[in-house]
């Protein structure tokens, strides 16, 4: 880092290399995070939907994770992983925090399917496991993906937070700013932040378009949680 003093973008074009090694931190976190989140979420989403007895059980404990101070979580993880400061334990703390969002959006868009889906489909003949991979989860993908919006704005949000153990991404930039009371580094920070979720969700959206073609054709009414 240069000396405090410089205005925002001569700090930024001076300390590039280095914020832009942190920005690559950050959406590596973000993406891993995100990615691990919804491949142990849609399995346990699908369960807390077809069998009711686990289902307050799932949504419960996803809930207790989501309500833990990120710090407090950190310090939990650090005897479990070996070291605090380390990519394990900043993972495994971002990833439950997706868990409520994606889990719970995964059941809705399962328990919204038209029951007239189902129909069609065991009179196609489809056994049930074959119904829930080629006709349910299918229909429950705008579901699934405004899941994925918010849970990939809350981790980006949350990545920052990791700044606490040496990782953070681009929150570094806050540290630094807070320790040194140097605004530049703090508005770099917080510029880069907004600016990843806004493009993060913008690529989502345009995933969702190109996986979900007939909800553009048939213009269908998108699940509460989408933009």
């Amino acid at each position: 880092m240069v000396a405090a003093g410089q205005p925002v973008w001569t700090y930024l074009a001076s300390n590039w290399p280095e914020i832009r090694s942190q920005l690559a931190q950050h959406i590596v976190l973000s993406v891993v995070a995100v990615g691990v989140g919804l491949v142990v979420s849609v399995p346990l989403g699908v369960i807390a939907w077809r069998f009711r007895a686990v289902r307050s059980p799932i949504l419960g404990a996803t809930s207790a994770l989501y309500v833990i101070p990120s710090l407090a979580l950190f310090v939990l993880l650090g005897p479990l992983t070996g070291f605090e400061a380390s990519y394990l334990t900043a993972e495994i703390a971002l990833v439950s925090y997706t868990l409520l969002i994606l889990v719970w959006n995964t059941a809705a868009g399962l328990a919204a399917v038209p029951e007239d889906a189902r129909d069609a489909a065991r009179a196609m003949g489809f056994s049930p496991s074959a119904s829930l991979v080629r006709v349910e989860l299918p229909l429950a993908l705008p579901y699934v993906f405004a899941g994925l919006r918010v849970a990939m704005a809350t981790v980006i949000g949350l990545v920052t937070v990791t700044a606490l153990i040496g990782l953070g991404g681009v929150g570094q930039q806050f540290t630094y700013g807070f320790n040194t009371a140097y605004e530049s580094p703090i508005v770099v920070g917080l510029v880069l932040s907004v600016a990843l979720a806004a493009v993060a969700d913008l690529l989502l959206v345009g995933v969702e378009r190109l996986a979900l073609p007939w909800g553009r054709a048939t213009g269908h009414r998108r699940p509460r949680g989408a933009r």
